[in-house]
C-alpha cells in the first residue's frame, strides 16, 4: 500500500509531446526561476478552467524539503559551539525527570515527565533561542512563545544554563508544594515570572496563538501598541493536529493575514501511544490542510546528509520511494540500525540500494531527518520570519527520543520514558560527550560549564543580541488607569420610571456605553460578540465604535440607511467573531492577559448565551485562570426558565456552578440593574486600578421589569453575596426568603402570597453570588479549624441572617447545587430549604417552566409553610392545604428525570 495517493492521471497519449512540455518547462526554470515557472503554470491552470477541464485540486508538494540546498540561508552562528550547549540541555533535562522518577516508594508513586519530546526537537529550540526570538526591550516588543508543553524540561535545562534557574529548583521538577519546585508543564499561575501560556491542555495553544497573533494586529491598528515586529510562534506536535481545535481556526489566520504568525509542528510521526498516521504521511496531510487553507507551508524532511543522494537522483527513483513509503514505516527505520534501514528502504528499489552502496551501515544511520539538521532548521525559520502576507507552518520532520538509543528512540513507548538504566544513561553521555565520569553516573548529575568557557560567553551573547532571556512573563502592566466613580453610571444605579422597566442585559449595555466615553479608558474596552449583538442590543455600538477588519469595509451593507447599520472598520473597537464561542474565548483570553504579553491594559467584555459559555468552552476557561486573566464573561439570557422558547440546548442551570470550579474566576447572577452597576464597576476597580488576577463572570436576563434602584450602603453587601433588598413587616411568624437572578422576583411574589394567604411575614434577600457567600464561609471554617483559641469567625451569611429569625428558603434559576453550597454556613437552629432547576431545561411560556421545575412563588410559599411546621412554627396541614389551594400536582414526575 503506498500513501499520498492522488487521482491517477490519464494514459500518456503522446510521450513524445509530453516530453517537449517538460522540456520547456525545465528550461524555464533552469533559465528563469521558479518564480516564473510557477506563474507560466497558474496561468495554464487557470486558462483550463476557464474551458471547463475538470481538475481535481492537490495541495502538496513532494516529499522533500521546501528549500532547495542553494536557497538556503546562511546560519551566522557557531554551530559546534551551539552543538554543545544542545548536548548540556539535553543532558540536564534528561536528568531532572530522570532524578524526580527516583524516589522513596513511600512517596507516593512517580512525578512523571518526559525525555522524548524536548530530545526530538532540541535543534529547533536552539535556533529559536539563539536567534530568532526576541524578548521584550525597549526596542522590541517581544516575541510570544507557545511551547509545547511535554518539553518543559528542557526549557528548564536552557534556564538552569542561564542562571535564571538553580540546581534546587531542578531537583524539585514536579515538587511544587513548598515553594522550591518547577511546574510540569507551562503553567503561568504556577511560576508567574516565567511561562507566558499554558499549551498542554493540547489543541488550545495553537487555537489561542491564532488570536493572540491577531490581537496584536488589532493593537497596532488602533494605535494602542507598536506591534508590527513581534512575531507568535507556535509549537505541537503532528499528533496534537488531532485535536479539532489545533485545526479550526487556521481559515481566520489566512484570512486576516498573519504574517506574525508561525506554527511549528513538530513531526516525529508518533502520539502519545503510537504512529500518528501509520498507514499514511501526516506530513503531506497537513501541507494539504495549511496550504489549501491559504497558509505559506514550509516542510523541513531531511538533513543535508541527503542533498548529495538527492541531486544524484536524476530518475525520481528516491523522491518516488521517499512518497511511498509510509509513516509507520519511517518510524520502524529510526527504531532499528543502519543496515535495516537499507535493506528495507533503500532496498525496495535497485536504484536506490545501489545509491547507497558506497556507504557504510553507519553511514547510512547518520542520514538526518531535517529537524535534527541546525543549518536547514534555520534556514527554514529564516524564510517563514520574512514571509508576508500570510501566516506560516513549518512542517518538521524529526525522531521521537532522538540520542535515547535503547531507551526509547524511536519506539511506541518512548513518550512515557521517564526512567532510565545506568546503561541507558551511559549511552547518552557518550553519545553526547557530556564530561561526567563513570563514577557519577549512578547519581545523573546536572552539568554546567564554567561562566568563562566559550559555551556559556556564547550562551549569554545570543540572548543579550536579542534583547534578554526566554520565556519570560510580565506580571502587572507599567502603565494605571482610574476607573471613572460609580456616580458616572447613574443611568444603571437609579430606580426605572414608570413604563420605562429594562433588563439587566440593557443595564449591562448602558454600563458599556458610559464606560466607552470614558477618554482615558473607553478606548481599551474590547467588546467581544459572537454573532449575536442584535440578541444582546448591543448592535447601536456597530455604527458608534466599529468592527475590528483589517480589511476595512470594501462592501456597502445593505443596512447602510440605518442608523445603527453594520460597520467594519481597519481601527474598529469591536470583536465579532461569528458563530464561534471558542474563537470568542480565545480573543477575550489575549486581551485579558495584554497586560502580561503587551504592556497594555484592555478590558474585554465577552457576552455570549450563557448555555454556549463555560460548558462549551471550559477548558478555555481554566486556562484563562492559569494565564491570571482579567476581564469580564457574561452570559446572556442566563438560567434554565428564562430563554422559554429555545428548549434544552439553550437552557442553562448550571455555569455558575462551573464558574465555581475556576479559583480566580468572581461569579454573579444579579437581578436588579443597581447590582449589575456595583458589581461591574467593583470589578473594573479590581483588574484595571489594582491590577488583581481575577476574572468576572456575570449573568445577565432578558426579562423586562421595573428596577429598585441603590439602595446607599449596601454596595459592599452586594460584592460579598448577599443583602437585604425587602424587609418585611413585623410579625411573630416569619422566614428569610434567597434568591438571585430572574426567581428572585418570584421570592419577592412569595412575600406577598405568604402575608396575604398565611399571615406570615417573610424578608427577602438578594444573593447576587452563592458562589462568593460559600467561599467566604468555607475561608471562615478554615480560620476556625486552624485556629482553635482564637474567637471563631462567622461566615457572611451567618452574620447577615443573625438578626432575623425563622426558617431559611432559597431559590433560583440554577440546580440546586448552587444554593446547597452556603448549607453549612446557615445559622445551625434554623431550617434550610432549597429550590432548583435540576433536569435538562425545554421549550415553554417562562410561567409554565418555573412550575415544571418547582421553583415558582407558589413552591416558595410551601417550602417555606414546610420549614416552619418542621420547625413547630405552623401545622403541618397548612402545607396540604396550600398544595391544594395552588394546584400542586403531586404525582407528578420529578423534573430531573422528566
Amino acid at each position: 500500500m503506498t500513501a499520498a495517493t492522488p487521482q491517477q492521471p490519464a494514459l500518456d497519449m503522446d510521450s513524445q509531446e509530453t516530453r517537449e512540455w517538460m522540456d520547456a518547462l525545465s528550461a524555464v526554470i533552469e533559465k528563469e526561476g521558479g518564480q516564473r515557472a510557477h506563474f507560466l503554470i497558474e496561468q495554464l491552470l487557470e486558462h483550463a478552467r476557464e474551458n471547463s477541464i475538470d481538475m481535481p485540486f492537490s495541495a502538496n508538494t513532494g516529499y522533500v524539503n521546501t528549500i532547495e540546498p542553494d536557497q538556503e540561508a546562511h546560519c551566522p552562528g557557531n554551530i559546534e559551539i551551539e552543538e554543545r550547549l544542545r548536548a548540556y540541555m539535553r543532558w540536564n533535562a534528561m536528568a531532572m525527570v530522570v532524578k524526580a522518577n527516583r524516589h522513596n516508594p513511600e512517596d507516593g508513586g512517580d512525578l512523571g515527565g518526559h525525555i522524548g519530546s524536548f530530545a526530538s526537537l532540541a535543534h529547533m529550540f536552539g535556533a529559536g533561542f539563539n536567534h530568532f526570538w526576541h524578548a521584550e526591550n525597549e526596542n522590541h516588543g517581544g516575541d510570544c512563545l507557545y511551547i509545547q508543553g511535554h518539553v518543559s524540561p528542557g526549557v528548564y535545562a536552557r534556564a538552569y544554563l542561564e542562571g535564571r534557574l538553580t540546581e534546587e529548583q531542578l531537583l524539585n521538577f514536579r515538587q511544587e508544594v513548598d515553594g522550591k519546585g518547577l511546574s510540569s508543564y507551562p503553567h503561568p499561575k504556577l511560576m508567574p515570572e516565567f511561562w507566558q501560556f499554558p499549551t498542554v491542555s493540547m489543541g488550545l495553544g495553537p487555537l489561542m496563538a491564532i488570536y493572540q497573533a491577531r490581537f496584536l494586529k488589532y493593537l497596532h491598528a488602533r494605535g494602542i501598541a507598536n506591534t508590527e515586529n513581534r512575531k507568535v510562534w507556535v509549537f505541537c506536535g503532528d499528533g496534537e493536529m488531532d485535536e479539532v481545535e489545533s485545526l479550526g481556526a487556521i481559515g481566520l489566520a489566512a484570512r486576516e493575514k498573519l504574517d506574525n504568525l508561525i506554527f511549528v509542528v513538530n513531526c516525529n510521526l508518533q502520539r502519545l501511544d503510537g504512529p500518528v498516521r501509520g498507514n499514511g504521511k501526516i506530513v503531506q496531510e497537513l501541507e494539504g490542510e495549511f496550504r489549501g487553507s491559504g497558509w505559506n507551508v514550509i516542510k523541513l524532511l531531511w538533513g543535508s546528509e541527503w542533498d548529495k543522494l538527492l541531486a544524484r537522483d536524476k530518475d525520481g527513483a528516491l523522491r518516488k520511494l521517499m512518497m511511498d513509503t509510509l509513516d509507520g514505516d519511517y518510524q520502524a527505520f529510526k527504531a532499528n540500525d543502519g543496515a535495516y534501514v537499507r535493506k528495507h528502504f533503500f532496498g525496495r528499489d535497485p536504484r536506490t540500494l545501489e545509491m547507497v552502496a558506497h556507504m557504510s551501515d553507519d553511514e547510512i544511520w547518520n542520514l538526518k531527518r531535517g529537524g535534527h539538521d541546525p543549518q536547514k532548521v534555520y534556514a527554514a525559520y529564516h524564510e517563514a520570519v520574512n514571509t508576508k502576507e500570510q501566516p506560516t507552518v513549518l512542517l518538521i520532520k524529526t525522531v521521537k527520543g532522538f540520542g535515547m538509543g535503547k531507551a526509547g528512540e524511536g519506539k511506541n513507548n518512548v513518550h512515557q520514558t521517564k526512567k532510565l538504566t545506568d546503561e541507558d544513561i551511559r549511552y547518552m553521555r557518550d553519545r553526547f560527550n557530556i564530561p561526567v565520569p563513570d563514577s557519577e553516573l549512578a547519581n545523573v548529575p546536572f552539568y554546567k560549564p564554567a561562566d568563562d568557557t566559550p559555551e556559556m560567553k556564547y550562551l549569554h551573547e545570543r540572548r543579550k543580541a536579542l534583547g534578554g532571556y526566554l520565556p519570560h512573563r510580565r506580571t502587572k502592566a507599567e502603565e494605571s488607569f482610574t476607573v471613572p466613580s460609580l456616580d458616572i453610571f447613574k443611568s444603571v444605579m437609579e430606580p426605572t420610571a414608570e413604563g420605562r422597566e429594562i433588563s439587566t442585559t440593557q443595564a449591562y449595555v448602558r454600563f458599556l456605553t458610559q464606560l466607552l466615553r470614558d477618554q482615558a479608558l473607553g478606548p481599551r474596552v474590547v467588546p467581544i460578540l459572537v454573532d449575536e449583538a442584535r440578541t444582546f442590543g448591543m448592535e447601536g455600538l456597530f455604527r458608534q465604535i466599529g468592527i475590528y477588519n483589517p480589511a476595512g469595509q470594501q462592501y456597502t451593507p445593505v443596512d447602510k440607511d440605518q442608523v445603527m447599520y453594520y460597520k467594519e472598520d481597519k481601527a474598529g473597537q469591536i470583536l465579532q467573531e461569528g458563530i464561534n464561542e471558542a474563537g470568542g474565548m480565545s480573543s477575550w483570553i489575549a486581551a485579558a492577559t495584554s497586560y502580561s504579553t503587551s504592556n497594555r491594559i484592555m478590558v474585554p467584555f465577552y457576552v455570549y448565551y450563557s448555555m454556549f459559555g463555560f460548558q462549551r468552552i471550559g477548558d478555555l476557561a481554566w486556562a484563562a485562570g492559569d494565564m491570571q486573566a482579567r476581564g469580564f464573561l457574561l452570559g446572556g439570557t442566563s438560567g434554565r426558565t428564562t430563554l422559554n422558547g429555545e428548549g434544552l440546548q439553550h437552557e442553562d442551570g448550571h455555569s455558575h456552578i462551573m464558574a465555581n470550579t475556576i479559583p480566580n474566576c468572581v461569579s454573579y447572577d444579579p437581578t436588579f440593574a443597581h447590582e449589575v452597576g456595583v458589581i461591574l464597576h467593583h470589578g473594573l476597580k479590581r483588574m484595571v486600578e489594582k491590577q488583581d488576577n481575577v476574572f468576572y463572570y456575570l449573568t445577565l436576563l432578558n426579562e423586562n421589569y421595573a428596577m429598585p434602584g441603590l439602595t446607599p450602603g449596601t454596595e459592599e453587601q452586594i460584592i460579598k453575596g448577599m443583602y437585604l433588598c425587602k424587609p418585611g413587616a413585623a410579625g411573630d411568624k416569619r422566614v428569610q426568603l434567597l434568591g438571585s437572578g430572574t426567581i428572585l422576583r418570584e421570592s419577592i411574589a412569595a412575600q406577598t402570597l405568604l402575608a396575604t394567604d398565611w399571615g406570615i411575614q417573610a424578608d427577602v434577600w438578594s444573593c447576587p453570588s452563592f458562589n462568593e457567600l460559600t467561599r467566604d464561609g468555607q475561608d471562615a471554617e478554615r480560620f476556625n479549624l486552624l485556629h482553635p483559641l482564637e474567637t471563631p469567625r462567622v461566615p457572611f451569611v451567618g452574620q447577615q441572617l443573625a438578626k432575623h429569625s425563622g426558617p431559611v428558603v432559597a431559590s433560583t434559576d440554577y440546580m440546586k447545587a448552587y444554593a446547597e453550597q452556603i448549607r453549612p454556613f446557615i445559622p445551625k437552629d434554623r431550617t434550610y430549604k432549597v429550590l432548583g432547576t435540576d433536569g435538562f431545561g425545554r421549550s415553554d411560556f417562562r410561567s409554565k417552566l418555573r412550575e415544571h421545575f418547582e421553583i415558582n412563588r407558589h413552591y416558595i410559599v410551601i417550602a417555606a409553610l414546610k420549614a416552619l411546621s418542621e420547625e413547630g412554627k405552623v401545622p403541618v396541614a397548612q402545607v396540604a392545604e396550600a398544595i391544594k389551594k395552588y394546584g400542586i400536582k403531586t404525582d407528578k414526575i420529578n423534573p430531573l428525570y422528566a
